[in-house]
């Protein structure tokens, strides 16, 4: 075919086509005059591809000067005590994807419906460039500030002479089943992806590897939709993020999401384009794909770094390495910390373990954490640390920055997300009380109880107990239930704990007619005997979707059908010929609509109903008919047990049941 005819297809100039066709990996001529026919096809699909890159770059770009514009602007806006998200962005005047990113930045997942506080509102508020003020006289409290700013605050008070370079903290984010575990697994040369169900990473692990002499701290997060509080949390401590996706599968709902968490908390990233060693992998789609939603590749002229790696045959993971190396010494301003200051970290995880007790995974984010130092969570002492262990089980001295460490010690379980630091001064601290037992640990909630508007709307509940391992999955479980409520049923956690299922969850199910379901644990025997003889179903799981399915198909249960009425007629009442207990043998005119066989009756006698029955049989004259219209006079049969006198009103109508499908905004 003629250059100049595929030209005019492709609705371009012959020399654009001839500069831009070895740029899409064909090898013509600036001067050639025509292209191989078994070519043009796949010419075609080349360039119509990139044209649709090339105009989504323009779009994204438009749309990143709105939003720098948007920020730009400083204005006044007043906040009352709360506020939805919605009408928090209309209150901005913003768009409402730009306030949720702002969000997800401070470590708030919210929906468009969610309320927010006005603490919460303000600080957002100012981040995006707003004076604000209250609605009426309200006193803020002090106390609640984000954990997230106070942690900015201690970390950004350093004397820059005193910072040194310490190890980058990579998260590792991507959809569910795209091989983030399984791609850590083959950096590290351990064998973790085995002993995580269904192959679903359940809760946030954090592990190193050294390239080049360098120390590497990676944070692996659960790709399932159930973990979207911790995949942001590790983006909030992360300085540098790993995005896989699966070059077979491309873009999903979760990759999507763990682009807006990125975004949001601005940090520099890599795409590990994974499973290049299946047959079926389409880069360019997957490039486009990734596209649509912002992230540009280098050759578009945006800034993201794709590397192809497969973590079944290890390609691609030396490239990957020092790529990320290379990240962070263009971010090496940003990754220092003063190791000879007091310790303050972030805790990764937090359960109780049954021969150690409270034990919790603490990121040293700046000093060194050392054997003996006294940990504190706010103004409170939560213990000394009795031992460490790095992330491969070794016992060790001390922890620098960027080192993830196993803490022994706590007197209590901190919370996920909490800023733990060595004090300045430790006997000024409150003490915590004496760590909690499984047992203890359960305590009651209300995620949806029955309270104002939905008791009087009679609202069904599932009750559940609940138990989980660790407190990252029972915080996130349970984070999702509170979001799986309807007008109509919901979900009420009526008490929660960590540790294995014992009698008092047991007795708990049992006072709340419920169920006992828990994730990663198991019944002691005691329980199990207690639940058999109480008949409470107890319910565990290794496999956190198949928990949500099991709770979905419940409240569907629960969910009351729908009733449909049709109003089809009604007949005034001129005879009464018969009463007895099998019903009524009546005679009447049909005044408005129609009537048919099988409908359902309400017989009125003024303006109060007597008695509801159904149409067993219809006759005009000797022949029975199914049905009878307006203006028509007709014999008829009801099953009404009371009896029907002249004058009385039958009004016709039909009724269907239709069951309604369950309809969760999650």
């Amino acid at each position: 075919m003629n250059i100049s005819e595929l030209a005019r297809r492709l609705r371009t100039n012959p020399e654009e086509l001839r500069e831009k066709l070895p740029m899409l990996g064909f090898d013509v001529g600036r001067r050639a005059i025509k292209v191989d026919d078994h070519l043009v096809d796949r010419i075609m699909a080349k360039w119509t591809e990139m044209s649709k890159l090339e105009r989504l770059k323009v779009k994204y770009q438009q749309e990143k000067q709105i939003m720098e514009q948007a920020v730009a602007r400083v204005k006044e806006v007043s906040l009352p005590k709360v506020i939805s998200v919605r009408d928090f962005a209309a209150k901005l005047s913003l768009p409402l994807n730009m306030v949720i990113a702002e969000l997800m930045k401070n470590g708030i997942l919210a929906t468009v419906n969610e309320r927010i506080d006005y603490t919460t509102a303000s600080i957002v508020a100012e981040d995006l460039g707003f004076q604000v003020k209250p609605e009426e006289e309200q006193t803020v409290d002090a106390t609640a500030s984000l954990s997230a700013d106070e942690l900015k605050a201690k970390l950004g008070a350093e004397d820059e002479t005193k910072l040194k370079p310490r190890p980058p903290v990579v998260v590792v984010m991507g959809h569910v089943d795209h091989g983030k575990t399984m791609l850590l697994d083959a950096i590290r040369k351990t064998n973790v992806v085995k002993s995580e169900a269904g192959g679903i990473t359940q809760h946030i692990g954090a592990y190193q590897v050294e390239k080049k002499g360098r120390q590497i701290t990676f944070i692996d997060t659960p790709g399932h939709e159930a973990f979207t509080v911790m995949r942001s949390r590790g983006a909030r401590v992360a300085d540098i993020a790993i995005l896989v996706v699966a070059a077979d599968d491309g873009v999903q709902p979760q990759t999507i999401e763990v682009i807006k968490i990125i975004e949001a908390a601005k940090l520099p990233y890599v795409v590990a384009l994974n499973k290049m060693d299946k047959p079926d992998v389409d880069v360019q789609r997957v490039k486009t794909q990734l596209a649509e939603h912002g992230v540009l590749t280098e050759e578009w002229g945006g800034k993201a770094v794709i590397v192809p790696v497969s973590a079944k045959t290890g390609k691609g993971l030396d490239e990957l390495l020092e790529t990320i190396l290379l990240v962070a010494d263009l971010e090496k301003d940003r990754i220092r910390a003063n190791p000879d200051r007091n310790a303050v970290g972030t805790i990764i995880e937090s359960h109780i373990d049954k021969g150690e007790g409270p034990v919790a995974t603490v990121l040293v984010q700046a000093g060194t954490l050392r054997r003996n130092d006294v940990l504190s969570v706010g103004d409170t002492a939560y213990g000394r640390v009795r031992a460490m262990k790095e992330w491969n089980g070794k016992f060790t001295e001390k922890a620098l920055p960027g080192t993830p460490v196993r803490v022994l010690g706590f007197k209590n379980a901190p919370q996920v997300g909490d800023i733990a630091e060595v004090p300045e001064e430790g006997k000024e601290l409150k003490m915590v009380r004496k760590a909690y037992t499984a047992d203890q640990q359960t305590t009651a909630m209300t995620a949806g109880a029955a309270t104002g508007e939905e008791a009087a709307a009679d609202k069904k509940f599932f009750n559940i107990v609940l138990k989980t391992d660790v407190l990252g999955s029972l915080e996130a479980i349970t984070g999702t239930l509170e979001k799986m409520n309807t007008p109509e049923v919901g979900v009420s956690v009526v008490a929660k704990g960590l540790g294995n299922v014992t009698d008092s969850d047991v007795l708990a199910a049992e006072a709340a007619q419920g169920v006992v379901m828990g994730f990663n644990v198991l019944a002691t025997r005691d329980a199990e005997i207690l639940a058999r003889d109480k008949k409470v179903p107890i319910k565990t799981y290794r496999v956190i979707y198949e928990m949500f399915d099991e709770i979905k198909k419940r409240l569907q249960e629960l969910l009351p059908a729908e009733v449909i009425r049709t109003d089809l007629g009604k007949l005034q009442v001129l005879a009464n010929f018969r009463s007895d207990k099998t019903g009524q043998v009546i005679g009447g005119r049909v005044t408005d609509g129609h009537i048919a066989v099988g409908a359902n009756v309400v017989v009125y006698r003024g303006e109060d109903p007597v008695d509801d029955g159904k149409i067993i049989q219809l006759q005009a004259g000797k022949q029975e008919v199914k049905e009878m219209r307006q203006g028509q006079e007709c014999g008829l049969k009801l099953s009404c047990r009371r009896p029907v006198m002249v004058g009385d009103i039958v009004h016709v109508f039909t009724e269907e049941r239709k069951e309604k499908k369950l309809n969760l905004k999650m």
